[in-house]
């Protein structure tokens, strides 16, 4: 058993030399944090512990009808230097964005991993599989399965991904534990909402862990239901949990859904850095739809994630909250051409924090854009995966948002878009930012998998 404890109020270790820290993925921040001796891994959580007691209500923000300059502070102040973003910028955009859309991001809590099972020769030999529970300080412990390569010269750099019904869909193994609680899926002759061997190794083409392994990286997953269920009525009872005001009602700016899985991301990542086969320095995170939202989430609040890549994940993450009229007028379906915050705010009202909604009918007084949430990710390789058919998540307008992140990147002598337009269909542009659009439907495949280990090779290796 591993215990690990990240709270910030024990700073026993605040003299450790940032060197011996494994999972700092950032030599620009290691000065700053030298300066100030405190360990490299609470800077993404120190960022957004100042209470936003004078940020203005929704409706007495001042309206931007084009996309607000990233590197513009709230009082003016234009931020010239990498170091000004770093200290200044960043965690102003951090407060910004747990205010007023996500929801106040968790403190990290100690976390306590148990390995329950144990597979050395899983997938033909090929990988070792542990199922682990790892208690994060939940009602009950979040089930993490890790899969790491058995053939290597050196620990694994790995993805870690956030899955949507249980682990025990992402591979045909009869011994994986399905989740105990609620699941999204139901399955005939079985309860409601509820696991069932007919779902065993569903995802496994979803998902393409051997693929993966065979690649030589090793891949850990964990059901967001084990954090919060997807369920509106469900995850609000779970979000209680995150609530330090212990009020029975969610506040405006108290933590949703997403903020709290991108917390769980957080969780499940120090674990993984005891996990002696993987690579701490290069974690990648992944996910699909409200998943990838997720990771791009928690990779803009954990500085520690080395590379992440948001698979369609559209409104409320990698896509433009400032949308063309043309867009976001009704068509005949009666539902417009793009998502849009109206629309997301209605059909998944846990996710976001009650502020959010405020900007239904003022979109143009967010104070920020999604273009904020990407930069905040700088200097660390973003991949956005889109599909032709899937304009719901408006792959073009995600591009956008990839071109509104430069100036930040650009800070850090980063190569960064490196093209001015989308590129071709089936064409992986694997700049720091990149993009990849693909012919198909709204889903996660094993080419995708290709793709995002081909970019992973560049950036990883």
């Amino acid at each position: 058993m591993v215990r690990i404890h990240l709270c910030p109020l024990s700073l026993k270790n605040r003299e450790r030399k940032l060197e011996s820290l494994p999972h700092c993925t950032h030599p620009a921040i290691h000065p700053m944090l030298t300066r100030m001796k405190l360990p490299a891994f609470l800077t993404p959580f120190l960022a957004v512990t100042a209470i936003a007691a004078d940020f203005p209500a929704p409706e007495s923000l001042s309206v931007s009808a084009t996309l607000p300059d990233p590197l513009v502070m709230r009082d003016g102040t234009r931020v010239t230097t990498k170091e000004q973003w770093l200290t200044k910028r960043a965690p102003e955009l951090r407060e910004l964005f747990a205010h007023y859309m996500y929801g106040t991001r968790p403190q990290p809590r100690a976390v306590t991993g148990k390995i329950i099972r144990e597979d050395s020769a899983a997938l033909g030999g090929k990988a070792t599989l542990r199922e682990v529970l790892v208690d994060c300080g939940l009602a009950a412990p979040v089930h993490l399965l890790v899969v790491v390569p058995n053939t290597r010269t050196k620990p694994a750099a790995c993805f870690l991904g956030m899955n949507f019904n249980g682990n025990y869909q992402l591979l045909d193994d009869p011994k994986i534990l399905p989740p105990q609680g609620w699941t999204r899926e139901s399955f005939p002759d079985a309860q409601p909402n509820r696991a069932a061997d007919a779902g065993r190794g569903k995802q496994k083409e979803t998902w393409a862990i051997e693929q993966s392994i065979d690649r030589g990286y090793a891949v850990a997953s964990f059901y967001s239901g084990d954090v919060v269920p997807d369920d509106k009525d469900l995850a609000e009872t779970a979000l209680k949990q995150f609530r330090t005001s212990g009020g029975a009602e969610r506040g405006p700016a108290d933590t949703a859904t997403i903020m709290a899985w991108s917390w769980g991301f957080s969780r499940m990542f120090d674990y993984l850095l005891t996990v002696p086969g993987i690579d701490g320095k290069r974690i990648a995170v992944v996910g699909h739809s409200r998943n990838g939202k997720t990771a791009l989430v928690a990779s803009a609040f954990d500085e520690r994630i080395a590379l992440v890549i948001p698979s369609q994940a559209g409104c409320g993450g990698t896509a433009p909250d400032r949308v063309a009229p043309e867009l976001s007028k009704l068509q005949s379906n009666n539902r417009p051409t793009v998502e849009t915050l109206p629309v997301i705010n209605k059909s998944f009202p846990h996710w976001f924090s009650g502020n959010f909604k405020s900007f239904n009918e003022a979109i143009p007084k967010l104070p920020f854009d999604q273009h904020a949430l990407i930069a905040l990710c700088a200097p660390r390789p973003v991949l956005l995966s889109n599909a032709t058919e899937d304009k719901w998540a408006n792959p073009p307008g995600q591009f956008e948002m990839l071109r509104g992140a430069q100036p930040v990147y650009r800070l850090f002598n980063a190569d960064n878009l490196g093209a001015e337009k989308m590129p071709e269909v089936g064409k992986l542009l694997d700049s720091r930012l990149g993009y990849y659009i693909r012919e198909g439907k709204h889903s996660m495949t094993t080419p995708d998998w290709k793709v995002w280990l081909d970019y992973a090779d560049k950036w990883l290796k």
